[in-house]
């Protein structure tokens, strides 16, 4: 039996800010762009949180929610220290370790589990070296898959430690949104919504057959994840791929609003796309096609490998801004 830890930084770049400066702690802060240069939000503490500021929401639209928010640049040097800190700290515990962005991973400890030390109290151990190492806080899930794993990690935000009990795994599943399911973006939560699936209780007790006529390979796959069963390794190390996603207007536009959005929206098919292949990569390339047809890349290699939608789109969207300077 396998024993798979999901280790998750809470709200990572502003927890990093609000650690470096005591003056932003317990103050609403979101870290990203100007909002006069629409920027994108990259990372909000949890006291911005609470105002619905989430990470890809546009920096306007968080200041009109919570107009007394402290903004900081990001700071990608210090994070990616940091970052390199806590997995050195995972690597203590099991060589077995998946870096999947700069601020979460996937441990097997497997080996280091025993009577006196099972997988919980390897969680606890982790999470208080990290807080007594890093002074911040990661959420752990606890699991005998990756993707349960994973879920478990979201489920007791911040600094909390889910532990899904062998056998339990359909148990704890089952009442959860069945968007929690790892592959089920809104699109394929609204079909499935179509069909009176809600949870993840709901899409398990779907036959293999229903699953298939109506998602087709992908179904099947989907069904053994809700019934908790996912046999992916830890992988250490992996080949390099590239992953990209595009999009032709129907209408010619130089409206900036309109572009960025645009940005933000295809970040978020890249980061799905690099999480359904557990990759990630360190340099965002950005492609743009005028009305001439003539076609133009930019590109640019960042410190530490990204993964997420709001390091994509910062990454992105600092590319696109000096071509559409006047």
């Amino acid at each position: 039996m396998r024993h798979i830890l999901h280790a998750d930084f809470d709200a990572f770049y502003a927890s990093v800010e609000q650690l470096d400066n005591p003056n932003l702690r317990g103050k609403p802060v979101i870290v990203g762009g100007s909002p006069e240069d629409r920027g994108v939000v990259a990372s909000a503490s949890y006291e911005a949180r609470r105002f619905g500021i989430r990470s890809a929401m546009p920096m306007r639209t968080a200041f009109q929610r919570c107009p007394q928010a402290i903004r900081v640049r990001a700071r990608f040097d210090r994070y990616g220290e940091v970052s390199r800190r806590v997995m050195s700290i995972f690597r203590d515990f099991t060589t077995l370790v998946e870096p999947l962005s700069l601020d979460e991973a996937y441990l097997d400890v497997t080996d280091s589990v025993t009577p006196e030390r099972p997988p919980g109290r390897i969680g606890r151990e982790l999470k208080a070296r990290v807080k007594a190492e890093l002074k911040l806080t990661i959420s752990v899930g606890v699991a005998t898959s990756k993707s349960v794993a994973k879920i478990a990690s979201d489920i007791d935000k911040p600094d909390g430690l889910t532990i899904v009990p062998p056998g339990s795994e359909c148990e704890f599943l089952a009442p959860l949104a069945v968007e929690k399911l790892w592959g089920v973006g809104p699109k394929t939560a609204a079909r499935l919504a179509a069909e009176a699936v809600h949870t993840i209780g709901d899409l398990a007790a779907q036959s293999e057959e229903w699953c298939r006529v109506r998602f087709g390979k992908m179904g099947p796959e989907m069904r053994l994840l809700a019934l908790g069963r996912d046999d992916r390794a830890v992988v250490v190390d992996r080949s390099r791929k590239s992953v990209s996603a595009e999009t032709t207007l129907s209408e010619d536009t130089d409206d900036p609003e309109a572009l960025y959005e645009l940005v933000n929206r295809l970040s978020q098919r890249v980061a799905r796309a690099l999480g359904r292949r557990e990759l990630r990569g360190r340099t965002v390339k950005l492609k743009l096609r005028l009305a001439d047809f003539a076609t133009f890349t930019r590109q640019a290699t960042v410190g530490e490998p990204v993964g997420s939608a709001d390091e994509i789109a910062m990454a992105a969207t600092t590319l696109l801004r000096p071509e559409l300077e006047p």
